[in-house]
């Protein structure tokens, strides 16, 4: 993952009254965190930003920060969260999350689906995409914006699984390996049909089978009728 350069200030105005002043002047309210940083309030341009997320549909951005007077000039992060006005969408404020060049995160990330599963074209199958995020782990740099699935030979009845999706090396998938990702589900309503006509058959032969049997009784094995009775009594 390529890291997008963004400029941005230190803030001392940290109360409700100062980000109203920030958001004034053009600037978006923010804070930089992380496992070796201390909390650090900062403001961005927020042209700079809008412009940024405008550019990007990663659901993960890395950020090179270029911080006007910090100790360290440089800082690699990501965009962690984003708040906006319920109303008008603008943005309020953003949290970014410093990492290291040289150790793993872990973040979700989006899987996406290419081509047309020939089990969905010609075997009546419906393709359902069972897990739309996932978790991977990874160096900043190395992780991928999106995992990208090519469906095209995917059969009626067969499944992705979250340990065979194609990721590019360095990128770890975790999770239960066996979980499903996605299948090419046949409708029930087919599976019904399918089970009714192979039992037809079957029902039909029962019913032979008896009126067969039904015809080979002897006649000395049926019961005496009534009249046979009647006859015996009165001799």
């Amino acid at each position: 993952m390529k890291a997008v350069p963004l400029k941005a200030f230190p803030r001392s105005q940290t109360r409700r009254s100062g980000a109203r002043k920030v958001r004034a002047a053009g600037h978006v309210p923010a804070i930089i965190y992380g496992r070796h940083t201390q909390p650090k309030p900062l403001q961005v341009p927020v042209k700079d930003l809008e412009k940024l997320l405008q550019h990007t549909v990663a659901e993960n951005i890395l950020v090179d920060l270029d911080v006007e007077g910090d100790e360290r000039p440089r800082r690699l992060a990501l965009l962690q969260d984003i708040q906006r006005h319920p109303l008008s969408g603008a943005i309020l404020h953003v949290d970014f999350h410093e990492v290291a060049e040289n150790e793993k995160v872990t973040v979700y990330v989006p899987v996406e689906t290419v081509g047309e599963a020939i089990g969905v074209k010609t075997g009546g199958g419906i393709l359902e995409h069972v897990l739309f995020r996932v978790k991977v782990r990874a160096l900043p740099r190395d992780l991928p914006e999106q995992i990208v699935v090519d469906v095209t030979n995917l059969q009626a009845g067969q499944t992705i699984h979250l340990g065979e999706l194609p990721v590019p090396p360095g990128v770890e998938v975790l999770g239960e390996k066996t979980a499903p990702v996605i299948t090419v589900a046949v409708p029930r309503g087919e599976e019904a049909e399918a089970a009714a006509q192979a039992g037809a058959p079957a029902e039909a032969g029962a019913v032979e089978m008896i009126r067969e049997k039904k015809e080979e009784t002897p006649a000395a094995e049926t019961k005496e009728k009534p009249e046979a009775k009647d006859k015996k009594k009165e001799k």
